[in-house]
């Protein structure tokens, strides 16, 4: 199963959407998706785990995950006890204009949870109350629509993520150590394949590393994943391709041959229907892509 690609159809100049307070049982959560702009989940009360990039987290009350654009995640709500959360998805360029402080930058967090692979940060009181009464002024302004709300919006999430991000420079009082539950030697595999994705790996040399069988190893990664093997490596893959292609002026037949594939032409077929466009449009159109 591909990770599916997860639209958006807000104002293309304010893009900036909200789902505030929901609450989600496992019913109503998408597979493994992934899109570009940068999410923050906020969670008010209930149960359940969180698959993000490699990892699976648990989610309880006071918990925020900072989610990098194009990282593959799932939530599964605990159905008895259903996650009340909000959630916020934007792109990375409301928060990238010109600062006083060139040693600061807005999306810090986001850049060390990405470094780290860590992405669950576990607030506690006054930080609690802060994140709740940030969402709460935002979904105020968005009902409003007063003049300035854009701006009302934007200025409200740089005061909170600059709170988060002292929190993240100044250390946590309980050590963001994140849960895995899966066995050690999936989270093994897992690691491999996240660091090197151009690798051959194939399903039976990873099962052989794993002392496991072939069918018992697809069988839980599929359970924990949601995807198949291949369909994984090809995701993480193009993760890659997509970073390259925004920040590199390297061709497309290195960049295809540095993501792990024998041809351009097999580059090309896999990049398109993961995004939907060629890697050309993709690269030419980066503005439209970082929104």
């Amino acid at each position: 199963m591909k990770p599916f690609r997860k639209p958006f159809f807000g104002d293309p100049l304010f893009p900036f959407e909200m789902n505030y307070k929901s609450v989600k049982k496992q019913n109503d959560e998408l597979p493994d998706h992934l899109h570009d702009r940068y999410e923050l989940v906020y969670v008010y009360q209930g149960k359940g785990t969180f698959f993000i990039d490699n990892t699976w987290y648990e989610k309880k009350n006071g918990d925020l995950f900072i989610i990098p654009g194009n990282t593959i995640h799932h939530s599964l709500p605990d159905n008895d006890d259903p996650i009340v959360s909000s959630a916020l998805y934007f792109a990375p360029t409301l928060f990238t204009s010109d600062s006083l402080d060139d040693s600061y930058s807005s999306l810090l967090c986001y850049d060390v949870s990405r470094k780290n692979k860590s992405y669950r940060l576990e607030l506690k009181d006054p930080l609690k109350s802060m994140a709740e009464e940030a969402m709460d002024h935002m979904v105020i302004e968005m009902n409003e629509r007063k003049p300035g709300y854009h701006e009302a919006i934007r200025l409200i999430m740089c005061q909170f993520l600059l709170q988060i991000n002292r929190f993240v420079l100044t250390g946590n009082d309980s050590p963001n150590e994140s849960l895995r539950m899966a066995p050690a030697w999936m989270a093994a595999a897992l690691e491999q394949i996240d660091e090197h994705p151009e690798l051959d790996f194939s399903l039976s040399r990873l099962a052989e590393h794993a002392n496991v069988s072939t069918s018992h190893f697809s069988r839980v990664f599929r359970q924990l994943t949601t995807m198949n093997v291949t369909n994984y490596i090809n995701t993480k893959r193009i993760i890659r391709a997509k970073e390259m292609l925004l920040h590199s002026n390297v061709t497309i037949n290195v960049i295809s041959d540095q993501c792990g594939y024998d041809t351009p032409t097999h580059f090309y077929r896999v990049f398109k229907s993961l995004t939907g466009v060629t890697p050309n449009k993709y690269r030419k159109n980066t503005h439209e892509y970082h929104l």
